[in-house]
């Protein structure tokens, strides 16, 4: 079922899309972080910007609500990831391994407050994270870390929302069994 801000997204107007861009930028921008490109060239702020433009040229075709409309952006940002990574790996352009990739996101200039908390914090993260077979760290990320629903998660990587439920699941019970064990503990 189609929603009032969607229909007028889809007819233009500015409002309707600086309402859905602000409700969903920051979760894409954090989970797109989380995920790294493998291309050192290919920032996350790119990545976010490509979305938008293939959302707005691709509007007509969508069908449905905010929900499902969140699902699909991020959706559309993960196959920009993974066309990413593709271009990485004709050109091999990247100096360094991607995992490493993956810790090394300044979240702040390291002269505010508190900078070295968020990135020690985002660091182990990302780390907990990395433990995690593939399919369950992408739903934890589009869950935990986006603020995504079970559904929007479920239209974002291609799965049924069973699956994603499953997915979670999995992934939180590992991570509570694995973590002490691996000696990564959170940090204060």
């Amino acid at each position: 079922m189609e929603d009032e801000l969607i229909t007028r997204a889809r007819d233009g107007d500015p409002d309707a899309w600086r309402d859905l861009y602000e409700s969903l930028t920051g979760r894409l921008l954090v989970w797109l972080e989380s995920r790294p490109s493998g291309d050192v060239l290919t920032a996350p702020d790119d990545l976010v910007a490509e979305t938008w433009l293939v959302a707005a040229r691709s509007i007509a075709d969508f069908e449905g609500d905010r929900d499902a409309f969140a699902g699909w952006l991020f959706g559309i940002a993960r196959n920009h990831v993974r066309a990413a990574r593709r271009r990485t790996l004709r050109r091999a352009t990247a100096p360094v391994e991607p995992a490493t990739l993956a810790t090394v996101i300044p979240l702040r200039p390291p002269t505010e407050p508190g900078f070295a908390e968020e990135v020690s914090g985002a660091d182990w993260t990302r780390r907990a994270l990395l433990s995690l077979p593939a399919r369950e760290r992408e739903v934890l990320t589009c869950t935990e870390v986006a603020g995504l629903s079970n559904q929007q998660t479920a239209i974002a990587l291609g799965m049924t929302p069973t699956a994603v439920r499953v997915a979670r699941h999995r992934g939180l019970s590992r991570l509570r069994r694995t973590l002490p064990v691996a000696g990564l503990t959170a940090p204060r």
